[in-house]
């Protein structure tokens, strides 16, 4: 449709200005917050700006919803002010007719936003963050220690001093067995197990059994059953925002299993799902306001883009923490923001001005 194709020829160099000028500016907020740190540390020029590259898959993930809010409401805003939209409209195109390619553009957005999130932006940024707090001198405690992870569908437990994640090592490893009525029936402890191929080898074992009390196992030689893969260890000693969607789903199953808190996980797990949505949501919400601003387009586009996207993300920010306190489900926690904004978009693009 000839009005689709002009629509979009008005559309893409907008956003392409405003997604450079966002992604510009989230990068400059991150260096400046951190530019004192680098500089009592003296940190290498190279790797300040290796810093910042690796901080732009993530900068792209904040400025294109944004970016979609300015372009769309400024390119309708033009229009209308030159009476080109109320043209369109008058020649009997629906005003929801008119802007469907800009929403097909949100929804190919979403898509996008997904795997590019998924594949691009989750590694980047851990690479980042690390490189982040080499630069700024910042001791971390990694996870890899006390880990509790139950297996064998909770007749297995593993307690684990420490994971060597480098060398696939557990050390301090307490295995307990329970029969199929959940009661103990045997006890692993060893100095550490090394992963070998398809299964633990373990260091100095010895076994007990349970008959009322622990008695020791004379010659044990531990079984080739203790199997488990190591990553079922390393999804627990990582942040849950270093992990890819599949793994995060891992995880979450890991912790339920282990009876440890998952909620926390688990809105993590949907965040994923929904966060991708939000380009899709705000190209809607954008829509609703392609008539509502005839003079200073781009400074009411810009302000309306900014207010809406901080609302979005504040509300999100909220609503994730509930979920993850467990004060609301955690597909809530997620899903909320998205389906209170899309009946807000939906509602406006209705009763738009036209």
């Amino acid at each position: 449709m000839i009005v689709d194709r002009y629509l979009i020829r008005q559309f893409f160099p907008v956003f392409v200005v405003a997604v450079s000028m966002f992604i510009m500016l989230f990068i400059l907020i991150d260096l400046f917050l951190n530019l004192v740190h680098y500089l009592n540390y003296e940190a290498a020029f190279k790797d300040i700006m290796y810093a910042s590259l690796l901080y732009i898959p993530k900068s792209a993930s904040y400025a294109v919803p944004i970016s979609l809010i300015f372009a769309i409401a400024y390119t309708l805003g033009e229009l209308y002010s030159k009476n080109e939209l109320t043209s369109i409209i008058s020649s009997g195109i629906p005003f929801w007719r008119a802007g469907a390619s800009l929403i097909i553009i949100g929804m190919i957005a979403s898509v996008f936003s997904f795997f590019f999130e998924d594949r691009v932006v989750v590694p980047t940024l851990k690479e980042k963050t690390a490189l982040t707090r080499k630069l700024r001198h910042i001791q971390t405690t990694e996870k890899n220690s006390d880990i509790v992870i139950k297996a064998n569908q909770g007749r297995r437990i593993y307690h684990i001093d420490y994971f060597d994640m480098v060398n696939t090592v557990l050390n301090g490893v307490i295995i307990i067995e329970r029969d199929d009525q959940r009661r103990f029936a045997s006890q692993i402890r060893a100095v550490s197990a090394q992963w070998e191929e398809t299964k633990w080898k373990f260091n100095n074992a010895v076994c007990y059994i349970w008959d009322g009390k622990w008695l020791p196992v004379d010659n044990f030689i531990p079984s080739e059953d203790y199997t488990e893969n190591p990553e079922i260890f390393r999804r627990n000693a990582v942040q849950p925002e270093d992990l890819s969607v599949r793994d995060l789903g891992l995880l979450v199953q890991d912790l339920k299993l282990a009876g440890l808190p998952y909620l926390k996980a688990l809105a993590d797990y949907y965040h994923r799902y929904s966060f991708s949505s939000v380009s899709f949501i705000l190209v809607i919400l954008s829509i609703s306001m392609g008539g509502r601003f005839r003079k200073n387009i781009m400074l009411m586009s810009l302000a309306s883009s900014l207010g809406i996207g901080v609302v979005y993300y504040v509300m999100e920010m909220i609503s994730m923490m509930l979920a993850g306190s467990g004060y609301i489900p955690p597909a809530a926690g997620a899903w909320f923001p998205v389906i209170f904004f899309t009946i807000a978009g939906a509602v406006l693009v209705r009763y738009s001005k036209t």
